[in-house]
């Protein structure tokens, strides 16, 4: 019987306890996420001592800031293909040294242009990382607990976010804007050694890719013993597109293509709500008639509500994700909408920004494990990074969309009714995909001790 037997991966991942393995794969993408985080907040923290530093306006930094934006979008769409033919591992690998090496080397530019060469380079190295992070962690998840575990994940963004925050204000008056710089490239360096040492292939990459038995075999048995007799491997999921020989194919093909679509315009709208208040918002406050401290504080409530995605998480493993997001989304919708109507009290805008924030930054942040239970492994981590790096380019249309509000005259309440239609937008394309691709809520299969899955 134990000279031809199969295994199939999702089975074996379910049926088992969560192991050393799967929790030291978990802490590595988490802390590469966490990176993430800290170094997109570090960077708007050092840009008034570049100010004052080398007598430049506040104009000429624009191109520093948004650097790193295209370059995030870059690398995400280029990440994706590569990770599909040369394997997660390698490709994370590669982006967290990248955007370390890059990182380390903006800590020493002499000027805003050797700097913003640097931080375009170091977006790449970034943007790169996320999307592989994200299917890494789903590919090793078991069903019933995987976007709760990729959401966990991901909330290494804003935790970073928070925390470079924190750590760039008490370093840059005692060492300087470069030192903040300087541990944004160190931290990843030493990560890469990690990767190198600690993190495993997916044995779901593997498999699609037809890669010996004993080299998955090996590292099935280090989450459980019972794969040591297996001589055969298989995915236990859908098949890709026929005649689709790469990710790109996968994702752009027709029993996937309306489903990504969806996926980049609910992505790309989120960001659009995400970017458009987190750089106007306290201006926007101001001009209601705060000061700008209290306008500043208010706003900061806003991006502190992405520890709500390990709700959604869990919800996503009982009920059916597209739904569960689309109403987080509607949500989004509606608290935004309220904002521009709550300017007083104070407490009443003070509950209504972080309602709104936890409720956006929730939905915005689930997004990435629907993406990654949508797609088969042949096209998971493309599929992926593409939503991730198109999205990117919403983060740029929602900095210049205020910008043209206001310039249109338009009122505190007729701004944010405008910030909220992108949430329905979101909302409509996660129908839209449940439409197109109906998925069914998760439902017990297993053994005992087996757990929910999708």
């Amino acid at each position: 019987m134990n000279a031809d037997r199969s295994l199939d991966v999702q089975d074996f991942l379910n049926e088992h306890p969560f192991s050393p393995l799967q929790w030291t794969l978990f802490a590595l993408c988490f802390f590469i996420v966490l990176l993430d985080g800290f170094d997109t907040a570090a960077i708007g923290y050092i840009a008034p001592s570049l100010i004052t530093e080398w007598g430049v306006s506040r104009p000429a930094l624009a191109p520093v800031l948004s650097a790193a934006l295209f370059g995030l979008a870059a690398g995400a769409l280029c990440s994706g293909p590569l990770a599909d033919r040369a394997g997660r591992k390698a490709v994370l690998v590669a982006a967290v040294a990248v955007f370390g090496v890059a990182c380390l080397a903006s800590a020493f530019a002499g000027s805003l242009d050797q700097l913003v060469i640097w931080r375009f380079i170091t977006g790449i190295g970034l943007g790169a990382a996320m999307p592989n992070a994200v299917t890494l962690t789903s590919e090793y998840c078991p069903e019933g607990r995987r976007a709760i575990l990729v959401n966990a994940m991901f909330c290494g963004f804003p935790l970073g976010a928070a925390f470079g925050g924190f750590l760039a204000a008490w370093m840059i008056p005692q060492w300087g804007w470069r030192s903040v710089l300087l541990l944004g490239g160190v931290a990843p360096l030493a990560l890469t050694l990690l990767l190198i040492l600690l993190l495993p292939e997916s044995v779901r990459y593997m498999i699609a890719r037809g890669q010996p038995a004993e080299r998955i075999r090996r590292v099935l048995q280090r989450i459980s013993a019972t794969a040591t007799t297996a001589t055969r491997f298989t995915l236990g999921e859908g098949v890709p597109a026929a005649g689709a020989r790469s990710g790109a194919g996968v994702v752009l093909s027709r029993p996937y293509a309306v489903g990504s679509v969806m996926l980049w315009v609910a992505y790309f709208m989120g960001l659009v709500i995400f970017y458009a208040l987190i750089n106007w918002m306290p201006l926007l406050f101001n001009d209601a008639g705060l000061e700008p401290r209290t306008a500043a504080l208010i706003a900061a409530l806003f991006p502190l509500g992405g520890i709500g995605a390990i709700f959604f998480g869990w919800l996503m493993d009982r009920f059916n994700g597209n739904k569960v997001i689309a109403i987080g989304f509607l949500l989004t919708s509606v608290s935004i909408y309220a904002i521009g109507l709550a300017a007083e009290p104070l407490s009443l805008l003070v509950a209504t920004v972080f309602i709104a924030g936890v409720l956006m930054n929730t939905a915005q942040s689930s997004l990435p494990a629907l993406a990654a239970s949508f797609y088969p492994t042949e096209g998971r981590a493309t599929g992926v990074g593409w939503m991730l790096g198109l999205g990117r380019f919403g983060g740029i249309a929602g900095s210049f969309l205020v910008a043209e509000l206001a310039r249109r005259h338009l009122s505190f309440a007729q701004i944010f009714m405008v910030v909220a239609v992108p949430g329905l937008l979101s909302a409509g394309a996660l129908v839209v995909k449940q439409i197109a691709h109906p998925a069914k809520a998760p439902v017990l299969r297993g053994k005992s001790g087996a757990v929910l899955g999708h």
